[in-house]
């Protein structure tokens, strides 16, 4: 989703810059401009800056508010919920989700006791971005709400370095490259 139109923010919310991930305050009355809604949360062009409005702040911005499905109630395997979960992360500035995207490298489902672990590594766009920490901090959280997991290990990895050709041509083509 992309709305083009400047509009005011109705209620202070908080915010994370993009992409050093540095949480802000956008204050009641700031003029935004909505980039994408994607996942679970919008991103917002505000001040000459990209951030990232956590979906439950949907009303600040005169947009609904943002919840995700419970992948509990989906029919599939741990390893299907998991997926489901990994494809609802997208990076901030790029509208594709992290899946499609080519940064998940590994995700392995593993028994562990009565339950299961889950050990993912993946990478970023680029080495340096802040919103790493961010995003595997909303991955862990998404994979540890499914029933039957009771450890998440995301571990960052640059080696191989990402680039483009590591998109699926579904990510191509939303993107205009294919």
């Amino acid at each position: 989703m992309l709305k083009q139109d400047t509009i005011e923010v109705l209620r202070e919310c908080n915010a994370l810059l993009v992409p050093s991930g540095i949480q802000v305050t956008i204050q009641k009355g700031s003029l935004v401009m909505i980039t994408q809604a994607l996942g679970n949360s919008y991103t917002v062009y505000v001040n000459g800056n990209l951030a990232r409005v956590a979906g439950k702040d949907g009303d600040a911005l005169g947009m609904v508010i943002l919840h995700e499905e419970d992948v509990n109630e989906l029919d599939g395997t741990l390893e299907d919920k998991v997926w489901t979960v990994l494809k609802s992360c997208f990076d901030p500035e790029i509208p594709v989700n992290i899946v499609e995207l080519g940064l998940v490298y590994e995700c392995h489902v593993l028994p562990q006791g009565k339950d299961h672990a889950v050990a993912i590594k993946m990478t970023l766009t680029a080495a340096g971005c802040g919103m790493g920490p961010v995003l595997v901090a909303e991955i862990e959280k998404k994979v540890r709400d499914i029933r039957g997991i009771n450890a998440v290990k995301v571990e960052l990895i640059f080696d191989p370095p990402w680039d483009r050709s590591m998109m699926s041509d579904v990510a191509k083509l939303q993107l205009g490259m294919l």
